[in-house]
């Protein structure tokens, strides 16, 4: 097996049947993600693999001894020619703390930026749980866009970051 601090995950693009109950395991052995986004996490790969680059939906996926390691999934925003989200990101368990996270989020943000996207938006939950989540946005550059109260439930926001790609 490869050391992951010195053999890093090699990223790719395209989405493969497979990917759909890669990205369910994946999102769901984060232990972060209720069953209803887990679905929708992989409910978006199959849209993708159903309806191709009309879905709207962008993929890089990291792999490791032919296993889904990490991936992000992005797009630009409907009605904007500028302004990316960044719907997911996960890594496994067993690579948090390798840097996985943060070269998938990089590589997705030079991949908007070649696009022509001037900013990446991403969003997460106010729970305690999602500290580490938060700190990993601030860390990586994103600032605090927006912060609503009791968005996905009494008690917990949603926290909207913003990576401006043209400073």
């Amino acid at each position: 097996m490869n050391d992951p601090k010195t053999s890093p995950a090699p990223f790719r693009a395209a989405v493969l049947p497979g990917d759909v109950e890669a990205v369910r395991a994946l999102v769901a052995a984060t232990g972060y993600f209720n069953d209803e986004e887990v679905g929708i996490a992989a409910e978006l790969v199959a849209e993708t693999l159903a309806r191709g680059d009309d879905a709207g939906y962008e993929y890089l996926f990291a792999e490791q001894d032919g296993r889904v390691v990490g991936y992000s999934c992005y797009g630009r925003i409907p009605c904007s020619s500028v302004s990316w989200d960044l719907y997911w990101i996960a890594v496994h368990p067993d690579q948090q703390g390798t840097g996985l996270g943060r070269r998938l989020l990089r590589e997705t943000e030079a991949r908007v930026k070649a696009a022509g996207g001037l900013a990446v938006y991403a969003e997460t939950s106010g729970k305690a749980q999602y500290a580490s989540t938060r700190g990993f946005y601030e860390k990586s550059g994103y600032d605090t866009a927006g912060v609503f109260e009791d968005f996905y439930a009494p008690g917990d926001a949603k926290y909207t970051y913003c990576l401006r790609l043209d400073r």
